[in-house]
């Protein structure tokens, strides 16, 4: 399970990941903690988050002592909100005071088909944090990144991009909404901002690459209602079929790691592999409209 990292070391290096307390930014961490990278985890419950990196020093160190293979990193835990822009500008500040370096992004949080309901800016949740929070913590991390080049980007995506649109008329769900497809659209949009974002850092030394994880086993769906008398087959097939957590992970550590991608930017990945994309997910003129109007929404330019 732990192939995407094989042979790699982190040491030295600094990583952010966004959502570490659980599922796949959880196993990301531990795999990094265990590269002995210095892994900040932005986690938006504090204490949910203290309890989880708690328990990943031991599981890791458990680890590092049976196999004698000799010290693993850091793991610090930084509060973290993408429904909350005064919350991201705060994480950022403090990143930016404290960390002389920054050499991996890993934006991975995320909300799935949730009820309509609103970030404390007014914006639709799932377009709100999977794309519009994100969009904002890496830009303002950006000078960092670039400093400490070479550097990567990773955006967690996900193959239901497929079913997603840009609607520049709606992106607030304000005339319509459908939790399926206003995850689709989130999604899609990481896949435009990483492609966007590339092209503007060519040549710095950053790298910025999309994935997706295949089916795993989180608690991401914890929104998606499941009949009651349904829910022990669900269970037996989400067991027999689904990824675990460290399986999903795999791209991440691979992207954030490996030297096979060192200088690889504007992809997109799946199972260690780069994938093609449908026309959509490579519309430059789409993604600069959507640059620009992200930019505008979260208050990077008036």
């Amino acid at each position: 399970a732990t192939a995407a990292g094989a042979g790699a070391s982190m040491r030295g290096k600094t990583v952010i990941i966004t959502g570490a307390n659980s599922g796949l930014g959880r196993a990301a961490a531990a795999e990094l903690l265990r590269m002995r990278a210095r892994v900040i985890m932005g986690c938006r419950d504090r204490a949910r988050a203290e309890r989880a990196a708690c328990e990943i020093r031991a599981e890791v160190g458990e680890r590092e002592e049976a196999e004698g293979t000799g010290g693993v990193g850091e793991l610090v835990v930084r509060e973290l909100d993408l429904a909350s822009l005064r919350s991201v500008r705060a994480f950022c500040h403090r990143v930016l005071q404290e960390e002389p370096r920054l050499d991996v992004l890993i934006n991975n949080a995320g909300v799935f088909q949730c009820p309509y309901m609103k970030t404390e800016d007014g914006f639709e949740m799932q377009f709100g944090v999977n794309h519009l929070g994100h969009f904002l913590l890496t830009n303002l991390l950006l000078g960092l990144l670039k400093n400490s080049a070479p550097s990567r980007i990773v955006v967690v995506s996900s193959k239901l991009y497929k079913y997603g649109e840009i609607n520049f008329e709606d992106l607030n769900s304000e005339i319509s909404y459908n939790k399926s497809f206003c995850y689709s659209r989130s999604k899609l949009a990481n896949i435009l901002f990483a492609r966007e974002l590339a092209r503007r850092l060519e040549g710095t030394g950053v790298t910025v690459n999309s994935l997706h994880p295949g089916i795993v086993r989180t608690n991401l769906g914890r929104h998606v209602n499941i009949p009651l008398l349904a829910k022990p087959l669900f269970n037996l097939v989400s067991w027999a079929f689904f990824k675990t957590p460290l399986e999903g992970a795999q791209t991440s550590i691979y992207l954030a790691s490996s030297p096979d991608v060192e200088g690889v930017s504007g992809k997109y990945f799946g199972d260690c592999k780069e994938e093609e994309l449908l026309p959509k997910a490579m519309d430059d003129l789409v993604a600069r409209k959507l640059w620009d109007i992200s930019e505008v929404m979260v208050g990077l330019l008036k």
